[in-house]
């Protein structure tokens, strides 16, 4: 009886344990996917703004940068096309993924990421400085959907925490021809890592001001989210440049 017994509570614990460690490995899951469904939730829809380059505005005509095809370059730091002048700045190397919203996020191969941001006095090349048009750049994704852009941390100028502007074109081909892009958005750069940028860096000028005044949380684009999944994670320092990373879904 006594074996009989024990035989049965070893069942029983095993039992428990099976299902215990089912619980666990579901509840494990159930976090994995949650984490997956955030990283692909559908990156929403941002204004252009009124500095895109794109051929939608400008005076007295509109500008487009799309209309040469050297614009398709990665390192976006200096002027192109006959023009002259660098963007100075700490430097960024800056990946954008871009995938498939939902799912599995898989990546979506060839599609192309028009880029465009301020410099570090809060300067939009074509507009601000007609005689320049760095900090603007086209590239294709790969076939893991990455690409890449070199170029400086943003300034922070007044009305806007630090940020880039993008464009999402079905390929670098229809960017060039004048396609509708898939989606206009914006991406923000965290308040933490560009305080550190622009309280040491001269070359920033106003731009810790600025930042302390109207940090991401309250941003007029970002702020109803506090720019959720569409941060751009940074790592680095100021003296080697920073490393930055972003995913771009699209719905």
């Amino acid at each position: 009886m006594t074996s009989q017994l024990s035989l049965d509570r070893r069942r029983m614990l095993a039992g428990l344990g099976l299902g215990l460690g089912g619980a666990a490995l579901a509840a494990c899951g159930s976090r994995a996917g949650a984490q997956v469904a955030a990283a692909c939730a559908a990156t929403p829809t941002e204004i252009r703004g009124p500095f895109p380059a794109d051929g939608t505005n400008g005076r007295p005509r509109p500008i487009n940068v799309l209309a040469t095809d050297a614009v398709v370059r990665r390192d976006i730091r200096s002027s192109f096309a006959g023009l002259e002048g660098r963007a100075e700045g700490v430097p960024l190397e800056l990946e954008l993924s871009v995938v498939e919203a939902g799912g599995g996020c898989g990546a979506l191969a060839g599609r192309a990421v028009y880029l465009w941001q301020n410099d570090a006095a809060g300067a939009y090349s074509l507009y601000n400085l007609p005689e320049q048009n760095y900090l603007r750049g086209l590239q294709s994704a790969d076939g893991q959907g990455r690409l890449h852009f070199t170029a400086i941390v943003p300034g922070c100028y007044g009305g806007r925490s630090p940020h880039c502007h993008f464009e999402v074109f079905e390929s670098v081909e229809a960017a060039l021809s004048g396609a509708r892009p898939l989606l206009v958005s914006q991406l923000a750069f965290p308040d933490d890592e560009c305080r550190a940028i622009y309280r040491d860096d001269a070359r920033y000028g106003d731009s810790l001001r600025n930042l302390e005044r109207l940090p991401l949380a309250r941003d007029f684009v970002f702020g109803d989210t506090g720019g959720t999944g569409q941060v751009i994670e940074m790592n680095g320092d100021s003296a080697s440049g920073y490393r930055g990373t972003a995913t771009i879904a699209l719905g």
